[in-house]
C-alpha cells in the first residue's frame, strides 16, 4: 500500500502549508488516518488523526489550534492544513493509515506508512 504525500516545502515562520496524502478508497475508506512527523535527531511523533468518517479528530498539543486535518473519502485524500508555522515544526511529515476506524495517536495502531514529505520552517 502506498500513501504518497505532497505539499511540503520551505516556508517562513508564520506561514502556512497544506499537506496532502492519497490513499485508495479500497484501502483507506474504512480506516482512520493520521499524520506524524520526525524532526532531525528526534523520534517520530504524533501530529493529528481523523476517524474513518471524519467525525472525530485529534491533535497533538504542539499543533492544536494551528492545524486542521480533513479527509475526502470519495477522492481518497487526507489533508493537513498547518498555519502559523514555527521553526520547531520543521520535520518530515508522514501520512499513515490505521488498522481500525477509530482515530489514534499511537503509532502501533497504524500499519501503512507513506514515505513522508519534508517541511522546513525558517525563522
Amino acid at each position: 500500500v502506498q500513501l504518497p504525500a505532497s505539499g511540503g516545502g520551505l516556508v517562513q515562520a508564520g506561514g502556512s502549508l497544506r499537506l496532502s496524502c492519497t490513499c485508495s478508497r479500497r484501502t483507506c475508506s474504512n480506516n482512520a488516518m493520521g499524520w506524524f512527523r520526525q524532526a532531525p535527531g528526534l523520534e517520530r511523533e504524533f501530529v493529528a488523526a481523523i476517524s474513518w468518517r471524519g467525525q472525530n479528530t485529534y491533535y497533538a498539543d504542539s499543533v492544536e489550534g494551528r492545524s486542521t486535518i480533513a479527509r475526502d473519502n470519495a477522492k481518497g485524500t487526507v489533508t493537513l492544513q498547518m498555519n502559523s508555522l514555527k521553526p520547531e515544526d520543521t520535520a518530515v511529515y508522514y501520512c499513515a493509515a490505521a488498522r481500525g476506524s477509530f482515530a489514534s495517536s499511537q503509532q502501533r495502531d497504524y500499519n501503512y506508512w507513506g514515505k513522508g514529505t519534508l517541511v522546513t520552517v525558517s525563522s
